[in-house]
């Protein structure tokens, strides 16, 4: 894979069955983590830790930041906050694939200088399993 333009990185919400773009975002971030099950015990081979495949929860967290430049975006995702909403959304990493799933938006932060613009910072995460497909 050759390098590509951060701004081809795309976060979508899901609109009642069509994905919309969340606009003027100017930085994103996906995540994927995974817990370990340490199951080390007194026989372990020469006191190495040794884990649990699989056994761990997974997890998948999107941070992104920006400026309002859509109010029909801007007002899915301060509605899917204050709801407490779990919505399906889309992350498309160009030139790799689309995670796809359910998250739940945890922190809406909205920021301004004097002499700038407002801009909005927010926090996702996973609510369930998330797939990786090819974009379409």
């Amino acid at each position: 894979m050759v390098a590509q333009k951060g701004k081809d990185l795309l976060l979508k919400i899901d609109d009642g069955g069509s994905y919309l773009t969340v606009a003027g975002l100017r930085s994103r971030r996906l995540a994927f983590n995974a817990e370990t099950v340490d199951v080390t015990d007194a026989e372990s081979a020469g006191r190495w830790r040794e884990l649990l495949g699989g056994a761990g929860v997974q997890r998948a967290s999107l941070t992104g930041a920006g400026i309002f430049k859509d109010q029909a975006s801007d007002e899915l995702v301060r509605t899917a906050f204050f709801a407490g909403s779990i919505l399906n959304w889309q992350v498309v990493i160009p030139d790799f694939g689309m995670v796809s799933g359910p998250f739940q938006v945890t922190a809406l932060e909205y920021s301004g200088d004097h002499n700038g613009e407002v801009q909005f910072e927010l926090a996702l995460e996973s609510a369930g399993a998330l797939t990786f497909g090819a974009i379409r």
